[in-house]
């Protein structure tokens, strides 16, 4: 994604904006300051960024979406700091929130950075002049943030690897099947069905409550009595779909955070970036997700992440796998390992072993590494 001129931020094109229902209030109604033909004054108290902050001035009118928002894990990254604590002690949060703060709070996203900008953490700027868009833009939101996994794989950046089969088929972009509720309430779709009991949907992961998307949504014949696959009906509750219908995937090795002695800035380094495919046993089956099997990929993580913020500060690190369930963007119809079952079946390399793992993460991950792979068809 090109960035864009500095005028092309901050333009606000009359033309295109005029037609926008927001177009009918005054500027100060949303940006504060005063009204005023002097340019110094008219900017006393300016509010840049009126979804941001404190203000969120997008809950005005807007109460619903806003009110659900602030409990989405695009808003709070619980997702995040629920791996921070689980991986720490209550002595090191003080240290960790302060490292939260510098390397991992500015990535949060407000209303603005999915529907009139860029976020900040790519450059900024509007996506169409100031005109408040109600569908995001799929590379200039969406991937903007999720690129280095998601996008590359689902728009299929890596040499050599199609991109997602949704994508290139159907031209379908992110909110085809991530809807405004998923994305403006966490919790929204549990609601559906457990309105009175969400104790018993929530969860530390994303991976505990309903596959929101599920590839049985659109695919309802997939599993059901009488279908033409036997190996749907064989496999359905032993593996995810992702199993036999991804392909390779990003996987990384520690990240790690410092503050740069030069500009005083925040920065991050990740170690190697490389393409994986292993299977791994599911490290949380849950009543949504029973699989025996998933994907799995290496987050980025290590003992010594954090280590600029103090020492040991991620006492508990064996408390979660750092191979963990994955669930890439880069669908196939056919893929090498559903071309034969003998390409799953006795074939150690697809699957997660114990020589696959740093001797310093087996502890971890033991919940996640295979012991013994199915054996080959016909064996006894």
């Amino acid at each position: 994604m090109a960035p864009l001129e500095p005028w092309e931020k901050v333009l606000v094109l009359q033309e295109d904006f005029q037609d926008d229902p927001h177009n009918q209030m005054r500027c100060d109604f949303c940006h504060g300051g005063t009204q005023a033909p002097d340019k110094e004054d008219a900017h006393v108290d300016l509010i840049a960024d009126p979804s941001g902050g404190e203000t969120q001035v997008c809950g005005s009118c807007h109460s619903v979406e806003n009110h659900a928002f602030e409990n989405s894990l695009h808003f709070t990254q619980e997702g995040y700091w629920t791996a921070i604590e689980a991986r720490s002690a209550p002595e090191n949060h003080a240290a960790l929130e302060t490292m939260f703060g510098n390397h991992c709070a500015s990535c949060h996203t407000t209303c603005g950075d999915c529907h009139i900008s860029q976020p900040n953490s790519v450059g900024g700027g509007f996506i169409e002049g100031h005109v408040v868009k109600k569908t995001p833009s799929m590379t200039r939101n969406c991937t903007a943030c999720h690129g280095s996994r998601v996008g590359n794989e689902y728009l299929g950046k890596h040499e050599g690897i199609p991109g997602d089969v949704h994508f290139r088929s159907g031209r379908m972009n992110c909110v085809s099947c991530h809807t405004g509720l998923d994305m403006h309430d966490s919790t929204g779709a549990c609601e559906e069905c457990h309105a009175d009991s969400l104790e018993l949907v929530n969860s530390d992961t994303r991976y505990s409550g309903a596959q929101l998307p599920g590839c049985e949504d659109c695919h309802a014949e997939v599993g059901a009595d009488g279908e033409g696959n036997p190996q749907h009906n064989m496999h359905k509750d032993k593996l995810s779909c992702q199993v036999c219908h991804s392909v390779s995937y990003t996987s990384c090795d520690g990240c790690h955070v410092a503050v740069s002695e030069t500009s005083g800035n925040p920065f991050f380094e990740t170690q190697n970036t490389y393409l994986t495919f292993f299977i791994g046993r599911n490290p949380d089956p849950n009543y949504h997700r029973p699989y025996e099997y998933v994907p799995v990929r290496h987050i980025p993580v290590d003992t010594e992440s954090y280590a600029y913020y103090g020492e040991n500060l991620l006492s508990n690190f064996d408390a979660l796998p750092t191979w963990t369930y994955a669930t890439p963007h880069n669908i196939q119809r056919i893929t090498p390992q559903n071309e034969s079952c003998a390409n799953c079946h006795g074939n150690e390399e697809i699957f997660l072993t114990v020589d696959k793992v740093n001797p310093e993460e087996v502890n971890a991950n033991l919940n996640v590494i295979v012991d013994e792979i199915p054996a080959p068809i016909g064996a006894p």
